[in-house]
């Protein structure tokens, strides 16, 4: 039987090439975001039957939704074998203009979701004795955000420390949990809170000097949910050399 997957943030960029690389694969896909729209029309790209590839609107920071999401992902495919937090907001913002409201925004979509999600998940992995999860961190996490503010940095950096937590608790069980932790990929969130000018200038000081594809980080998500038994608790840098640790 094919695996099934969730995809959080799926609707464009990376959390859409992610899908579709899992539905080439052979893996069953829900794909989940805002905006419903564009997550029912990247499913329809990915799978115009809607056989093995449906999108559902859902907001990852709502523990009602994302409960509705499993259950009914559980209900036409019968299992969750892989999630991949991969939702999140980004803001620009200087500390001293950071309000509360806006923190909370950033830290709640970035590291609550990826909470909840996982958290929704964990019964049905654990009954099947199965999961990969892969959570979507960031260089941020790791350094200091090049784009995004403080909400920002401390939200990735939580969610490579849930994620390390995450993947002790759960290995007894057959669940392995990693985060990917992406440098400047050629997103449209990238884009738009970047100028071309800047962005040419980041591109040149990167060893590998290029922004990196959806492409490249699906592929890694692709190793660690297929070729990867092993591996938990790790952290994936893919940045072009930017960060090296």
């Amino acid at each position: 039987m094919s695996q099934v997957a969730i995809v959080t943030g799926a609707a464009q960029g990376m959390g859409a090439q992610i899908a579709r690389t899992l539905a080439e694969d052979g893996a069953r896909v829900v794909l989940c975001d805002l905006n419903r729209d564009r997550v029912e029309g990247t499913a329809a790209e990915v799978d115009p039957d809607g056989i093995r590839a449906v999108g559902r609107r859902c907001d990852v920071t709502d523990e009602s939704a994302v409960d509705e999401l499993v259950a009914e992902t559980l209900e036409r495919f019968g299992k969750v074998d892989i999630l991949v937090n991969n939702a999140g907001v980004l803001r620009p913002t200087r500390i001293e203009e950071i309000s509360p409201d806006e923190w909370d925004v950033v830290v709640e979509a970035n590291l609550k979701g990826t909470f909840l999600c996982s958290r929704a998940v964990l019964g049905t992995m654990k009954a099947n004795g199965y999961g990969r999860i892969i959570n979507m961190s960031s260089s941020a996490g790791r350094s200091v955000s090049t784009l995004g503010g403080a909400h920002y940095t401390a939200a990735k950096a939580g969610v490579l420390g849930f994620t390390r937590a995450l993947a002790k608790e759960m290995a007894p069980h057959g669940i392995t949990a990693n985060s990917i932790c992406p440098g400047l990929i050629d997103t449209e969130m990238v884009r738009a809170n970047c100028s071309p000018g800047r962005l040419q200038a980041y591109e040149e000081s990167f060893p590998i000097s290029r922004l990196g594809t959806p492409d490249e980080v699906a592929r890694l998500v692709l190793f660690l949910v297929r070729d990867a038994p092993y591996i938990t608790g790790a952290a994936f840098d893919i940045n072009g050399g930017d960060l090296m640790i």
